[in-house]
């Protein structure tokens, strides 16, 4: 009890000495054989005491100088004596300089290893263990020094993106820097970026073990695929096979493994040293509400020292790594990587503002990595102001869990705003609306979407919506203005019924469901590359947030895999869209029963007429079936906390106070009490004894009925039962595309049009076009395929698609194109001034066709049923290919109709005329 400020330090400090598995010893009773790690207090040295000289297999290797707590603040200013006693002669040793240094007051230590390049002390949560220094001392680099032995970088099969960030990362790992954050667009490969640089790590630095910390099983599972997929460019074996890779199922950490993959949900639990269920690991732990007031704190682990990973790479790092999770990276002693898309001030401040990879979703667009999205709105009357439930009608009010439903009497007018919609009142006519105007416009957003029946094909569409209660209204009416089956139109959360994770790969591989509706489920690991629309129902206000929802959509893909699940798709996916049906593109970032005697009262008046001190049959009674009702609605953990704040009661026994207030037994029980006890008194007396007696019961049932309990029933029940408002129909108030998009479109347009410019004099095509007219014949093939190559070299967002819906959100078009280098000859016409109208080039073909028949009928030549067949496969081959030559008739669908031979037997000497005038005449 009487120690001094240094005693207690040493105590703390031999405590966790003892725990990390060294033997401690006083210099009088040294026993170096005592286990392979032995402190010595107060060995001598030529400059005085230290205060613990480590010993390994009887050598001396590190130095501890112990400080009170209070020095905590000046550790930095004792670090020069710590280093004077590591180069101190021991007594009786001939010693170097020992390599190892400890500064600590128990609370807080800090490690020094002066066999670093460059050696700088570093905040550790407790002492490395004798068979760790015993591992450093015996090798001649440690891992900082080696980290110089990274060789350059093998670029093969890397991105731009990727090369830089590794870099710059191993730069970053050279200086010593603890933190690094990488920033890097969804769908550029981060985790491919991240297990290249932990190969590297482990093979040239000689790293010991890797832990890949993720926040949810989901992204775990995904990190393994990735790492059993990896297969370096300097080795042809698969990375699985070179590393041992174990993902964390239970609290059993295998010691043989180079990577460790688990979320920070377990990690935590493990250094808590208590069980974790699976289930806890679904979600991430940053969508939790709830958290403590105080954090309890993490213990050291005998079995996962702190030394135990030398690198940490954290996926999703903008996420759960703060509050109490923060603990789990500060207990190990490890350079830490974060690996994130959409970074906030709090996740760069955390990594020491070390950014050494910024690689935003629009770079990503620009590289042709990502795709890029335009915005159309969906505007309606409620949406924007909300409406009213009338005075006088009956409300439908709705249980959230059972859905089950009752009417009552809306006592008052009560306006409801936009915020309030879908989550204390629905209306299904604003659902409705926006579905009907969605479906209505899909085919002008989407165009030639349609089957061989003339079937529209809706895309793949990922709906967000506010709350698990919107996400079925939604689904309801999406098969019903769709009119179509279960399969069509699903959910994606965390509470279906159905496992997420089936119903999810089946929207990723399958044709349906076609629409997907979620509240949760928006974060990494949930991308679904088919997905081309992305429908908003719920507003969002954090940057971060909406930006990872946007990012859904962000998948490339390519033409072929895309008709796997959306068979009409035309072309290769270069854009997503985003309906925006609540303002989330312009918004700021950053219940009759019975038994009640008063129906008509809201339960807040309820609630303020007790704490005011009415004191009614009626009023105590209605009170009490409303709370009956809600016992049945809250959860186990509003149970408790109902109870908190109504002096340790639970509902029931509130419940039963009030009715027992009232109850004519209870009551019979008081009068007989009272009189009994005043046996003999005036009338009048007893008649007053009783009613102190009545008011005393109905008192303390009233008392707990304060404001904060009151204020805690209003919201819990809100939260419990929608109203639901049938009587406002909606109405659309705004629909078309975002103005941004015609902002968008004119750079486009001229960013192709300069391009013309640019390489008009270079390629062939457009020397053609531009210069020599009269050569159109010419154009091959080839020379287009040339354009387009160039075209997406120089300018990948400049896809003859994307050209195309610039064009068509700015001016008329005539047609579609049929794919890429059709559409680029159309362009091609277009902005060197042979076409005034940007037209589809297989309609411009048609139409020259048709004059050139029509000019050869009108002659002497006259064209029968077999020799026009003949010319319409002439012209669509042109159509497609822009030019035709005598070899082409040996290629389909010629050859099977009898190729060349079959067209000198129809057209005789006039085949070459005929050929010459077609590519000439079809291309004008």
């Amino acid at each position: 009890m009487n120690q001094n400020p240094e005693q207690i330090a040493r105590d703390s400090i031999d405590k966790q000495l003892t725990v990390c598995g060294w033997v401690i010893q006083s210099i009088k009773q040294v026993n170096l054989n005592a286990g392979i790690g032995v402190a010595v207090k107060e060995y001598l040295t030529d400059v005085g005491p230290a205060d613990y000289v480590l010993f390994v297999e009887g050598k001396p290797c590190g130095v501890i100088e112990a400080k009170r707590e209070d020095e905590g603040h000046r550790m930095n200013v004792h670090e020069e004596q710590g280093e004077d006693y590591a180069k101190a002669r021991l007594k009786h040793l001939k010693n170097e300089p020992l390599p190892f240094v400890y500064i600590s007051t128990g609370e807080v230590t800090r490690f020094t290893d002066f066999t670093d390049p460059k050696p700088r002390a570093r905040e550790v949560f407790s002492f490395h263990r004798p068979e760790t220094l015993k591992d450093w001392a015996k090798r001649d680099k440690s891992l900082r020094t080696r980290l110089f032995d990274l060789p350059a970088l093998q670029t093969d099969g890397l991105r731009e993106c990727q090369i830089k960030a590794i870099n710059k990362l191993e730069s970053s790992f050279k200086e010593d820097r603890p933190k690094a954050l990488i920033q890097m667009a969804t769908g550029s490969g981060k985790t491919f970026t991240a297990i290249t640089s932990v190969y590297r790590l482990l093979k040239y630095a000689k790293a010991k073990r890797v832990l890949f910390l993720v926040d949810t099983k989901n992204l775990g599972e995904q990190a393994e695929q990735e790492f059993m997929s990896f297969v370096p460019n300097d080795d042809n074996r698969k990375f699985t096979e070179l590393y041992s890779v174990q993902r964390l199922k239970s609290s059993n950490v295998a010691t043989d493994s180079q990577v460790c993959i688990s979320t920070i949900q377990r990690l935590y639990s493990i250094l808590k040293g208590t069980e974790l269920e699976e289930s806890a690991e679904e979600e991430n732990p940053n969508e939790r509400k709830w958290q403590p007031k105080e954090i309890p704190p993490i213990e050291y682990d005998v079995k996962m020292p702190i030394e135990f990973f030398d690198f940490i790479v954290i996926d999703e790092c903008h996420r759960s790594i703060y509050n109490l999770w923060k603990q789990v990276l500060e207990y190990y002693d490890a350079f830490e990587i974060g690996l994130t898309a959409t970074p906030d001030k709090r996740t760069i401040g955390y990594f020491d503002q070390n950014l050494v990879s910024e690689y935003s979703h629009e770079m990503a667009v620009a590289d042709g990595v990502n795709v890029g999205y335009e915005v159309f709105i969906i505007d309606t009357k409620v949406t924007q102001k909300g409406a009213t439930l009338w005075k006088g009608e009956y409300i439908e009010h709705r249980e959230r869990l059972s859905r089950k439903k009752r009417m009552e009497l809306q006592d008052e007018d009560e306006n409801y705003s936009k915020q309030q919609l879908d989550k204390d009142v629905v209306n299904p006519n604003q659902i409705r609306i926006i579905i009907r105007t969605f479906k209505e416009h899909l085919p002008g957003i989407f165009k030639e979407r349609y089957d061989k029946n003339g079937n529209f094909e809706v895309p793949k569409t990922l709906i967000f919506a506010k709350t698990d209660s919107h996400c079925n209204d939604i689904i309801d009416i999406v098969r019903e203005e769709f009119a179509e089956e279960n399969k069509f139109c699903k959910k994606i959360t965390y509470k279906t019924d159905e496992d997420p994770k089936s119903v999810l790969s089946q929207f990723r591989n399958d044709y349906h469901p076609r629409i997907a509706v979620t509240v949760d489920m928006i974060a990494t690991g949930t991308d679904v590359k088919p997905l081309e629309c992305l429908l908003f129902m719920r507003d969002v206000k954090s940057k971060n947030y909406f930006e990872q929802m946007k990012g859904r959509g962000t998948r490339t893909i390519d033409l072929d895999t895309l008709r796997k699940v959306t068979p009409t798709a035309q072309y290769t996916k270069d854009h997503f869209v985003i309906i925006d049906a609540i303002g989330v593109t312009k918004s700021l970032k950053t219940d009759s029963r019975p038994l009640e005697k008063k129906p008509g009262v809201p339960l807040k008046d309820l609630l303020q007429a007790v704490a005011v001190g009415a004191r009614e049959e009626e009023l105590f009674t209605s009170l009490a079936n409303r709370l009956t009702r809600l016992d049945k609605q809250i959860s186990e953990k509003e149970k408790k906390q109902f109870a908190e704040k109504a002096d340790g009661k639970s509902v029931s026994q509130v419940v039963k106070e009030l009715l027992n207030a009232f109850n004519p037994d209870v009551l019979e029980e008081i009068e007989t009490r009272v009189k009994s006890e005043k046996e003999g008194a005036a009338p009048v007396e007893i008649e007053a004894g009783i009613k102190v007696e009545t008011e005393k019961l109905q008192n303390e049932a009233a008392k707990v009925f304060t404001g904060e309990l009151n204020e805690y029933i209003e919201n819990v029940r809100r939260t419990h039962e929608q109203r639901i408002d049938f009587a406002n129909p909606d109405e659309v108030t705004k629909v078309g595309w975002d103005k941004d998009n015609k902002e968008k479109a004119t750079e486009l347009v001229t960013g192709f049009t300069e391009w013309m410019q640019l390489n008009k004099d270079e390629l062939t095509a457009l020397q053609i076009f531009y210069n020599q007219p009269f050569r159109r014949r010419e154009l091959t093939y080839t020379m287009i395929k040339e354009v387009l190559e160039k075209l997406q070299h120089d300018k990948p967002t400049h896809s003859p698609i994307s050209v195309w819906r610039a064009y068509e959100a700015l001016e008329q078009c005539n047609g579609s194109p049929r794919n890429e280098l059709t559409a680029i000859v159309s362009l091609i016409r277009k902005v060197s001034g042979l076409d005034t109208t940007l037209t589809a080039y297989d309609k411009t073909v048609d139409k020259n066709f048709q004059e050139w028949v029509f000019k050869k009928q009108a002659g002497a030549t006259k064209f029968n049923e077999e020799q026009m067949q003949w010319l319409r496969m002439i012209k669509e081959y042109v159509t497609n290919s822009f030019h035709i030559d005598k070899e082409d008739f040996d290629l389909n669908p010629f050859n099977a109709q009898g190729g060349l031979g079959k067209m000198w037997q129809l057209f005789g000497e006039q085949t070459d005329e005929i050929i010459n005038e077609l590519n000439e005449a079809l291309a004008a």
